[in-house]
């Protein structure tokens, strides 16, 4: 179904939300947040610190979670630090101090302090945090350790910013810091005000609680993924959301009345019986958003092997034979593959450490060419990038701000037959794929449905997620029989 301007897709059950953001008929941003696995980035918690590391600069810190969150010294005494996508917006930042006190100086084992999540945990490394805590609102982000006042750089109106920034500057406590979204370009004051006062109160209360509980505690968690949509992604330029469940729908829209009421009418609910994510086509492409290969239009392909050093693309002609010339063929295969890389770290959300392996060129103008239009085209991802000339080689390095997982994080695990070699499905994403199959099939069923699956996900199914087949079974009044299968890959299952 060919669509276009720009779309919100909630896919929402009591297990699980999944959000996809589209252009056009194209999926470009994918969020998902699971009951038992709720994202912790934005909490706001007090910790203990359990560990000083003179030799890192760095602690750790208890913060009740499995692992202990890393805290380094920059982030301790950073005086506007960037949290998540919502500070990088802010046109300016002050510079570190070029020197700081030693950690070891700072923090002693067993002190408690206040900290925020700033990065997911991500593999065997535990959360990290900082001591500059920010509170995002619709309009502002308020962060009180610091008097600083920025404006997000896509509003690109002098006037305009200069009117935001008076106003927020006017209505600010003294010693207040602030940041001015996006979403706050052509707001009032008054709407300015309201969510300043929001966030102020919100304050209150969390410091209120730091100071009657011991650490380690939650003192203030983000809202769920539907709600932190709303809020953060939910912009003029978006025409529509749409959720496929009356009851989050509900939710949706009290909450756009109480904050966002221009935008209420663009909240509709999905009625279709078709899946919400087949009918927008969006399971192919997360299908796709795992494999390693990704065709191009001309023929040629993209590689991309992600590793726990980097990720590593690779550029090849593929199929693609030319017409003029081997360098025209190379250059047009390697600037097609630009746009496709640069959408493909988006969508993927992927971090840390990138090289991208372009096919030789011979000529420097054509190498110049590329890595011009590469930086133009990273311009408009919202993550922080750092990009280094093209190599003679045709290599570009560079680095993209890790800031949540990335889609093969969030959807799979290290494979067990392969030793982490690979990654495979994840049980969880396994059951909710049986979840949604289940719903396509039951109502064709008349008394009862046979579930065929690996040993380990019938064990969950008997366990820790029997409740998923008793509400289904509930629900359509039919009986679902569940059969192991040793021969099954942990993948598959059959529903006969």
């Amino acid at each position: 179904m060919k669509r276009s301007g720009n779309e919100i897709i909630i896919n929402y059950n009591p297990h699980e939300a999944r959000v996809a953001l589209l252009q056009g008929s194209r999926l470009v941003e994918f969020y998902l947040e699971r009951s038992r696995d709720r994202g912790l980035s934005g909490n706001v918690y007090k910790g203990k610190v359990v560990r000083v590391l003179p030799g890192m600069q760095a602690a750790f810190v208890d913060i009740g979670l499995e692992r202990t969150a890393f805290l380094h010294v920059t982030d301790i005494y950073k005086v506007f630090d960037e949290f998540e996508d919502i500070a990088s917006e802010a046109e300016e930042t002050r510079e570190r101090p070029s020197r700081h006190a030693p950690i070891q100086d700072v923090l002693k084992e067993g002190q408690e302090l206040m900290v925020q999540v700033a990065k997911e945990p991500m593999g065997s490394k535990g959360a990290r945090i900082t001591s500059h805590v920010s509170l995002p609102g619709r309009y502002i982000v308020f962060t009180p350790t610091d008097d600083h006042i920025g404006v997000s750089r896509r509003i690109e109106n002098e006037k305009e910013r200069r009117r935001l920034k008076d106003i927020v500057v006017g209505l600010r406590p003294p010693g207040a810091g602030f940041i001015i979204r996006t979403a706050c370009e052509g707001m009032k004051e008054d709407d300015i005000k309201s969510d300043m006062d929001f966030l102020i109160k919100l304050w209150g209360e969390i410091l209120k609680k730091r100071e009657k509980l011991s650490a380690p505690y939650l003192l203030y968690q983000e809202p769920d993924l539907t709600l932190r949509t709303i809020r953060d992604i939910f912009t003029a330029d978006i025409d529509k959301l749409i959720i496929d469940d009356r009851a989050e729908y509900e939710r949706a829209i009290r909450f756009a009345e109480d904050f966002l009421p221009e935008l209420r009418e663009r909240i509709e609910l999905y009625e279709s019986h078709e899946p919400i994510f087949d009918a927008y086509g969006i399971e192919i492409e997360l299908a796709d958003a795992s494999s390693k290969k990704v065709w191009l239009k001309s023929g040629g392909y993209i590689v991309i092997d992600q590793m726990e050093a980097l990720t590593a693309i690779d550029v090849n002609t593929g199929k693609y034979v030319g017409k003029k010339s081997s360098e025209e063929t190379v250059l047009k295969t390697n600037m097609e593959a630009v746009k496709e890389v640069v959408y493909q770290l988006k969508l993927r959300n992927i971090g840390g450490i990138v090289v991208i392996d372009f096919i030789d060129m011979a000529k420097a103008g054509n190498r110049e060419k590329v890595y011009s239009a590469f930086k133009e085209a990273l311009k408009a991802d919202k993550a922080r990038t750092n990009i280094l000339k093209i190599s003679e080689l045709g290599l570009i390095e560079m680095t993209r701000k890790r800031s949540r997982e990335s889609i093969n994080q969030m959807l799979c695990e290290p494979c067990p037959y392969c030793e982490g070699n690979g990654i495979i499905r994840s049980k969880d994403t396994v059951i909710m794929e049986i979840y949604r199959e289940l719903i396509k099939e039951l109502p064709k069923r008349r008394r009862k449905l046979t579930l065929y699956v690996h040993p380990v996900i019938a064990e969950l199914l008997y366990g820790e997620s029997e409740q998923i087949i008793e509400e289904l079974e509930k629900s359509f009044k039919k009986k679902v029989v569940i059969k192991t299968v040793n021969s099954l890959h942990q993948e598959q299952y059959e529903v006969v």
